[in-house]
């Protein structure tokens, strides 16, 4: 017989062989078609007066299956299906689907279940053979090509004697009333599929199926990485008929926050490479920006249009799209906060918020924004839907800097070229408010150190020839890059305490041993888990009495990972509004930290005090008012220390009520405080402070520590046989002694 087209397209979509009503009887139902030897191909038949006697009509995708060109000259058979044979009735048809014309496609759903139905009332009685092709008209929606690619066959024997049907492969059978029927979605194609009768579906795991988490490189943040696992990809981790049953929609923003140097850069970097998605694309907040009008925007669209695209191809099997933005508040400033009237960054903030959730949002999206500055990011793009997870990655405990500094040192233990004396948890102990950055350049100095030894420096510079087998970073090694090459930008302001702790703390009596036992009672009440988080503390006294250097003394006997002093003299110039900024940034710095301390200097000449007028800043005593009531974030403790030489301006500011502990620190007002000072600083002979204490009896002494100190300082440069008339002339001028 000779090939040919199919006559009508209604035939061609019943998946039948057209034949004319007189080349075969009315009882034949398939018919067996021989294109080359051992090349067989059965077709269900139906008869067709518009066929040509001696001709068979074949559709497109029958031709495809069986390679028939047309007019091509064909043997074919009436065909049988042998009923006691029970490989010819089929339990299970497994079709692969697609859009049978590749350029008209849609996301909207097809379901299985009714498509079921609906194959079974066209193909139930019909021939179906692995491999074979055909077209599928399903209601109104666009048209589907099959192919079938799994055919298991019933037990008819089983099912007859009332055992259960152990199903087995065959290659061709007959589809029944009752066939399960179950549809594949073809591999890389946009059909979407739901409901029960959906076969198996390979998913390709969202998680990079090499990636190893011990090797992730980040130290310390294992908690904030699993919140951001549980968040943002355990969604993408269930099939997405799962999310449609429950309704949920994936996270498509994390915001990365916290101070330099914690790990926010790396993590997003690990992120990108942990998922099984594209390359992520990074953008320096800074570059999205143009001179051009619109140019900026037009740059954030290109970020999202390969996303779009996808979408809009694919639907819910479009892929994962990363992009990545450093130092995000470049360009998400709130909106209105920034002079002038071009408007570029609020329609750029516009066009971002647009793009994550907009009217035609994005499902295949996740932006990863990172930043030292939250509080300048625009609020909206903060809601849920848009970059609603937001971390702070803070800088590590003791057990993430052993982490971070175990990773740094990995290569160098490998190749043994750390000393054993080195011990990490020693050094974890030692970094305080260490930043993962600050750890790295510990480390690196560290080996700088053990290289500068065998470098020999002469005329010119000369390597040990044997440096190679030498070089070994030992625990000096760490220890003078600790002491003299790295510090925290969050930790100790140990040169400032030192400077003020110059001459010590001389215990020239009762009332200094109160002050610093007071002071360690405050240090304890801020450590105590039960307490509010938050102690601050009033030293006020006349001037010169060494408020300062208590203060810096109780600070320094905290032992907090983080102190820091606030001096007038560090503002110098600053308007009122930078000067409130400058105060505010010493809080939110010291908020990072577990346990924290400042030490605010001289209030008064920080509010502006002035006694004749008298004026102040109100701007900055409102801010002091607000800060030293705040309490800490949780899990955070804070000691504030503040010296005054005026305690009833404080007071007439209602500045006073603000603190939890005031106290006073009082001038020397015995001879025995005096002489105390003296013998502590020995410059008076044994003789000279035995007719000291004889001038002084019956004497009134009221003087202040430092101006004191100035004294004996002037009293060492006297010959001595003058020294103590011009002390005690001294004494009294300055009304120290009556």
């Amino acid at each position: 017989m000779r090939a040919i087209r199919c006559p009508t397209d209604e035939l061609s979509l019943r998946n039948c062989a057209a034949i004319s009503p007189v080349d075969f009887p009315k009882d034949v139902k398939y018919i067996e078609v021989t294109t080359l030897p051992n090349q067989n191909y059965v077709f269900t038949v139906e008869t067709h007066n518009d066929v040509p006697r001696g001709c068979v009509g074949f559709s497109l995708p029958q031709r495809k299956w069986a390679a028939l060109s047309v007019d091509q000259e064909i043997d074919v058979r009436p065909y049988q299906f042998d009923a006691s044979s029970s490989s010819n009735f089929l339990g299970t048809i497994v079709l692969e689907a697609d859009f049978l014309q590749k350029t008209k496609t849609t996301t909207e759903p097809y379901d299985t279940d009714l498509m079921v139905k609906d194959f079974l009332f066209k193909f139930s009685g019909h021939a179906f053979t692995v491999g074979q092709q055909l077209a599928f008209q399903f209601g109104d929606k666009k048209m589907l090509g099959l192919v079938v690619r799994d055919l298991e066959a019933l037990d008819v024997t089983a099912i007859e004697q009332g055992q259960k049907s152990k199903p087995k492969k065959t290659r061709m059978g007959r589809c029944l009333g009752d066939t399960v029927i179950q549809f594949e979605k073809a591999e890389s194609s946009c059909l979407n599929l739901i409901g029960k009768a959906k076969g198996k579906v390979v998913r390709q795991s969202i998680i990079n199926p090499d990636w190893d988490f011990a090797k992730m490189g980040i130290g310390g943040l294992d908690k904030e990485f699993s919140a951001i696992f549980r968040r943002a990809f355990a969604s993408r981790v269930f099939p997405t008929d799962i999310m449609t049953q429950l309704g949920c929609r994936h996270v498509k923003g994390i915001l990365l926050y916290g101070p330099p140097g914690t790990g926010k850069t790396l993590m997003a970097r690990q992120i990108g490479t942990m998922l099984n998605a594209r390359e992520p694309k990074i953008v320096n907040g800074p570059q999205v920006l143009d001179k051009y009008v619109g140019e900026s925007e037009a740059n954030i669209r290109r970020l999202f249009a390969e996303a779009e695209e996808e979408e809009k191809k694919l639907g819910p099997n479009s892929g994962l799209h990363i992009i990545i933005f450093d130092e995000i508040d470049a360009i998400c400033k709130s909106r209105g906060s920034v002079a002038g009237n071009t408007g570029v960054h609020d329609t750029v903030v516009n066009q971002l918020l647009s793009k994550i959730d907009g009217v035609e949002q994005l499902n295949n999206i996740l932006v990863i924004g990172m930043t030292n500055r939250r509080d300048m990011i625009d609020e909206a793009l903060l809601r849920p839907g848009r970059l609603e997870l937001q971390m702070e990655i803070s800088l590590p405990d003791e057990t993430g800097r052993f982490q971070i500094l175990n990773i740094h040192t990995s290569r160098m233990r490998e190749h043994n070229k750390i000393a054993p004396d080195v011990d990490l948890k020693e050094l974890a102990v030692r970094t305080k408010n260490f930043s993962g950055a600050e750890l790295e350049g510990l480390v690196r100095a560290a080996q700088s150190t053990a290289m500068n030894k065998l470098i020999k420096v002469s005329s010119k510079v000369e390597l040990d020839p044997s440096a190679m087998e030498k070089l070994m970073v030992s625990r000096a090694d760490f220890l003078h890059a600790l002491e003299n090459d790295v510090k925290p930008a969050f930790g100790t302001a140990a040169e400032v305490l030192d400077h003020l702790l110059a001459r010590g703390i001389i215990n020239w009596g009762r009332p200094v041993a109160e002050i610093i036992a007071d002071g360690s009672l405050d240090i304890q009440k801020t450590r105590a888990a039960e307490g509010f988080g938050l102690v601050s503390v009033l030293l006020e006294g006349p001037p010169n009495s060494g408020k300062t250097a208590l203060a810096a003394q109780i600070a320094k006997n905290s032992d907090f990972p983080f102190v820091k002093v606030c001096t007038p003299d560090d503002m110098v110039g600053h308007t009122e509004t930078a000067k409130c900024l400058a105060i505010r940034k010493f809080f939110d710095d010291a908020y990072r930290s577990q346990l924290s301390c400042i030490l605010v200097d001289n209030i008064e000449r920080l509010l502006d005090y002035g006694s004749i007028g008298p004026r102040y800043s109100n701007l900055t005593l409102q801010a002091l008012l607000v800060l030293l009531k705040k309490q800490p974030p949780r899990g955070k403790k804070l000691l504030v220390l503040c010296t005054t030489s005026d305690r009833q301006v404080l007071d007439d500011m209602k500045l006073i009520s603000a603190f939890n502990t005031v106290l006073h620190v009082p001038n020397l007002s015995t001879p025995d405080h005096l002489l105390a000072v003296l013998e502590d600083q020995d410059v008076f002979t044994k003789q000279e402070l035995t007719m000291l204490h004889a001038k002084l009896q019956g004497k009134r002494v009221f003087i202040g520590i430092k101006k004191l100190l100035g004294l004996i300082d002037m009293a060492r440069q006297v010959e001595p046989s003058y020294r103590i008339p011009k002390f005690l002339s001294k004494l009294e001028e300055e009304g120290g002694l009556e």
